[in-house]
């Protein structure tokens, strides 16, 4: 691997306020690109047959089902815009000026906030289908859940406008040389974000599912011990108790994978300088950020793992039957 000797400047004709390509190897930035650019599209391609299945369908028109919606459409758009930039921008120029650097790097921070509020709001529709399941019906609606979600997106775009003020006002007062994207944190503004956007859901998340996990445990064991006694009589409300576990156990897998891919960059910010970087270079940063994205591209693997409905969607879009005449009433539970 050959690596130059003198970082090239990024504007030549700035000799003296012009930032320097990174010293990389071409071999290591060609790799990382080829890494990138699976998981971009592998994004896109998994969280666009999420979509499309969940719309068509109608029998998948369920609160549930439009929680993993809103998930998908945020991941979506990691893969088809954010990362992409990130790729292009990689070799360590940036071309496009401080306003769209600031305004991506916003649009970032705000689908990752929108993320965690939405795996929170995911946790709170188990925790009221394990905890309270004849009420579940009257309380988690089709229409609440469309409120919730539309108020967690407001939210998460107005609490970063809040986070990154003046670096949305005077992008260029972050940077240290022209050809850089950088988005600088107050100390307490990266404080508050780490609480606000991580600790608190993070905290709320887990006392949820505790209690799922326990209440899950005592109705198994109910269903295990009057199964036998009252199976007729009770055969229809097993069959909803363990569609409800099952569905419980997938999207707590969801919660997991996404808490493990999102703690090593939250970490890292805690320990960090509070400035953001998208032309993520070093080690620790970068690779926390590229678990960050290919969590983008697993949740629709774990609905293929768990989820007949998702492959028998994925089957019927392939196939092109989705474009049949009534195809949306289909069968798929």
């Amino acid at each position: 691997m050959e690596v130059q000797d003198e970082p090239e400047l990024c504007f030549p004709q700035l000799l003296n306020t012009s930032c320097r390509k990174p010293l990389t190897s071409a071999a290591d930035t060609v790799v990382v690109q080829v890494l990138l650019s699976t998981i971009s599209v592998l994004a896109v391609i998994l969280n666009l047959l999420v979509i499309i299945s969940i719309c068509h369908f109608r029998q998948l028109h369920t609160p549930t089902n439009l929680l993993l919606l809103f998930l998908a459409v945020t991941d979506f758009l990691v893969g088809l815009v954010t990362m992409p930039v990130v790729i292009f921008a990689f070799k360590g120029c940036w071309f496009f000026g401080n306003y769209l650097c600031a305004f991506l790097n916003y649009l970032s921070f705000s689908t990752s906030s929108s993320s965690v509020g939405n795996m929170v709001l995911i946790s709170i529709d188990r925790y009221v289908a394990i905890c309270d399941p004849l009420h579940y019906t009257n309380k988690i609606t089709m229409r609440r859940v469309t409120v919730c979600i539309c108020l967690c997106w407001l939210l998460s775009v107005i609490y970063n406008g809040i986070i990154l003020r003046e670096a949305l006002i005077n992008p260029e007062r972050s940077s240290s040389c022209v050809g850089e994207c950088v988005i600088t944190i107050d100390f307490f503004g990266g404080a508050v974000d780490v609480v606000v956007t991580f600790l608190l859901p993070v905290t709320a998340i887990i006392i949820l599912y505790m209690r799922v996990f326990v209440v899950a445990v005592s109705q198994a064991r109910a269903m295990r011990s009057h199964i036998s006694a009252v199976r007729i009589q009770l055969s229809a409300k097993v069959t909803c108790k363990k569609s409800e576990l099952k569905a419980a156990r997938t999207l707590g897998i969801v919660v997991i994978v996404f808490l493990i891919c999102f703690s090593p960059y939250y970490c890292v910010t805690i320990s960090g300088d509070g400035s953001v970087n998208l032309m993520i270079q070093h080690s620790s940063i970068s690779f926390a950020i590229y678990v960050v994205y290919f969590n983008s591209c697993l949740n629709p693997v774990i609905y293929a793992l768990f989820y007949p409905w998702f492959r028998k969607a994925v089957k019927l879009i392939v196939t092109l039957q989705i474009l049949q005449p009534n195809s949306s009433e289909t069968n798929m539970l």
